[in-house]
């Protein structure tokens, strides 16, 4: 059975196709606005098993943009929130912090939800259990008002609903049956841990997003199933991939969802080669997106945002900035160069490529300096003209006093430290040395930058992978099947018996194999020092007094000391269940070819690499590039 990635990006959509073998053929087609086009299915059709006997049988795997752009440019469903009365004010109070320490102009991002769609029920738990039950007669008078607010979708967070969710549960059946057609969120279902605000943010997000990814999931499955696709399953935050029918329940776990297809793809390019400690950057036409991969594995967090919300689910670490291909270049007031954050996209995309766009952006820049063959086709027999990318570079060069040589360097060079920026902000702000790893740039544009990026952080190796133009599709169809559980348990591992710890695992465990069957599940605490307002997320491999250790050296790693004597609070249990995607087999792709020794550009049918003077670069069995400093 062929297995199909599809990465729908703001520019480009591309495609993978891994056979049953673990053999690799791809395509790349522009996007368009609003969906997928008809040419993209052509695309998977022609790269299948037998050409001509269309995706009958094969599994498709989605990468989507859905919800990030929904949450970037506020286009979810109207919400009505269901919380406790007294709490109402929760999403605005937030965490009484500024969203900049020096600018007292700054606010927050407003919440999902407008205050006037906020209802306050009449009933109370806390810590110990039921202060104030709910009535039948409370019970109706919510049911009544969120009806009359005709909602798109309605989010119900409590307080202590993650140790007692029956109130939830009550309200969410009798809304249910009055407005069965109308997604309704409950926080003991979507964040099931405590922190009121982060809970209800989370499941306001999940409620917001429902009405709109439920809607394009739903037609994108309706359209695999036309064409006979047997598996259509949608790539997760978190790295793994979810059912059409848990996506669509899980809305706020797809915010990252296209982004983490390259993660996942570059972690098993690294693991063929041995490289297990990678920084990523993923430079594409809209954005670009750094993360880390540590040992192997995807630096995963359970508490960031999207968009200045607070998402408090797990996730890949990702940093994305406005400095993609098509990242517009510009002078502000003060006559300074800029890159980005706003976007030519794909239509009318970068000046060079013909079709109507003026901006300069950095693909025009590239084209300028002769970095990209105007003779080698995009997608869709897309070609470069050196003239219109040079005219409008000319407009900026004009406007900053610059030749057009000078301004395009200039571009690159202001693109070159937002990127880095981004790897900074994965790596050394969170204790993390990069001069130790290994940097792999992927996306059409990554590779030309890889050396430079790799000199601003004082790395020496960069890894260009085969297929880097498509890196995030190839990741989609390889991704392993993934899901995940959480438990708030809160105590004292000296207090923990093994016994109870054991049976909240196995507890996870049955609900994560009744949703993936046949799974291999690993076990995970969040842990602290009592008093910390932080936790780190370690692997539960042993008992309590193993947990202890565990953290001990976690912590040390992660900020630099730890104190070996002092007791530990595990605040949540969770279960991770993963089912193994295709293996790929890139050992067939033996290159004999001598060193590449910088500077050279050289041209590949998906990406662009660029060697800069003191890199030699060497051809890997897999058909990746490891750069080194001379």
């Amino acid at each position: 059975m062929t297995r199909f990635g599809m990465d729908v990006g703001g520019t480009f959509t591309d495609v993978a196709a891994v056979s049953t073998g673990g053999e690799v053929t791809i395509g790349k087609v522009r996007s368009v606005p609003g969906g997928v086009s008809e040419a993209v299915w052509a695309t998977m059709e022609s790269l299948g098993d037998e050409p001509g006997a269309g995706l009958a049988g094969a599994a498709l795997i989605h990468g989507t943009t859905v919800a990030t752009n929904a949450l970037l440019e506020r286009r979810g469903g109207r919400v009505v929130l269901v919380t406790t009365a007294g709490f109402e004010d929760l999403l605005w109070l937030r965490r009484q912090d500024r969203p900049d320490l020096y600018d007292l102009t700054r606010d927050h991002p407003p919440p999902v939800v407008e205050q006037s769609d906020v209802i306050g029920v009449q009933e109370r738990v806390g810590a110990s259990g039921v202060l104030q039950e709910l009535t039948a007669a409370e019970t109706v008078r919510v049911t009544e008002e969120v009806a009359r607010r005709r909602p798109d979708a309605v989010a119900i967070s409590l307080l202590f609903s993650f140790q007692y969710g029956e109130h939830e549960r009550m309200l969410a059946l009798a809304i249910r049956e009055v407005l069965p057609n109308v997604p309704v969120a409950t926080s003991s279902e979507v964040l099931p841990v405590f922190r009121e605000y982060e809970r209800t943010s989370t499941t306001s997000v999940e409620a917001y997003l429902r009405p709109v990814a439920g809607g394009y999931l739903a037609a994108m499955a309706s359209e695999a199933k036309e064409r006979d696709v047997s598996e259509f399953r949608v790539m997760a935050s978190n790295g793994g991939t979810l059912s059409i029918e848990h996506a669509q329940v899980r809305a706020a776990s797809l915010a990252l969802s296209g982004p983490a297809g390259g993660v996942e793809g570059a972690r098993l390019i690294g693991a063929q080669l041995g490289c297990h400690d990678l920084l990523t950057l993923d430079m594409g036409g809209t954005s670009a997106d750094a993360s880390v991969v540590v040992g192997g594995e995807p630096l995963v967090q359970s508490a960031g945002s999207v968009g200045g919300l607070s998402l408090a689910l797990p996730h890949i670490l990702i940093e994305t900035v406005g400095a993609g291909g098509g990242s517009i270049a510009w002078i502000d007031p003060g006559g300074a160069l800029k890159v980005g954050p706003r976007s030519a996209g794909a239509r009318p995309g970068p000046a060079c490529y013909g079709l109507g766009g003026t901006d300069p952006t950095v693909t025009d820049a590239a084209v300028v300096l002769g970095w990209l063959d105007p003779g080698q086709p995009l997608a869709d027999e897309l070609r470069l003209d050196p003239i219109l990318a040079r005219e409008a570079v000319a407009r900026v060069a004009d406007a900053a006093g610059l030749t057009v040589d000078r301004c395009a360097e200039g571009i690159i060079e202001v693109a070159t430290a937002t990127m880095v920026r981004a790897l900074r902000g994965v790596s050394v702000e969170r204790g993390i040395d990069p001069r130790h790893m290994t940097l792999v740039p992927f996306g059409g544009a990554g590779p030309m930058f890889g050396c430079r990026l790799a000199e601003s952080l004082g790395m020496t190796r960069v890894l260009v992978p085969p297929y880097a133009g498509v890196l995030s599709a190839l990741g989609l169809a390889s991704a392993a099947a993934k899901i995940e559980f959480s438990s708030s348990v809160h105590g004292l591992v000296d207090d923990l018996s093994a016994e109870h710890l054991a049976n909240v695992f196995q507890n996870l465990e049955r609900e994560a194999n009744e949703v993936l069957s046949e799974s291999v599940t690993h076990r995970f605490v969040d842990c602290r020092y009592p008093g910390q307002g932080y936790e780190l997320m370690v692997p539960a491999t042993g008992g309590p007094e193993a947990i202890s250790e565990v953290f001990h050296g976690a912590h040390r790693e992660r900020y630099g000391h730890a104190d070996d004597g002092r007791a530990v609070e595990i605040v949540n249990a969770r279960v991770v269940a993963s089912k193994q995607g295709t293996p790929l087999q890139l050992s067939h792709l033996v290159v004999d070819e001598a060193p590449l020794r910088g500077p050279v550009t050289v041209g590949a049918a998906d990406f662009t690499l660029r060697i800069e003077p003191g890199w030699v670069g060497t051809r890997h069995p897999t058909g990746a590039v490891l750069l080194e400093r001379a």
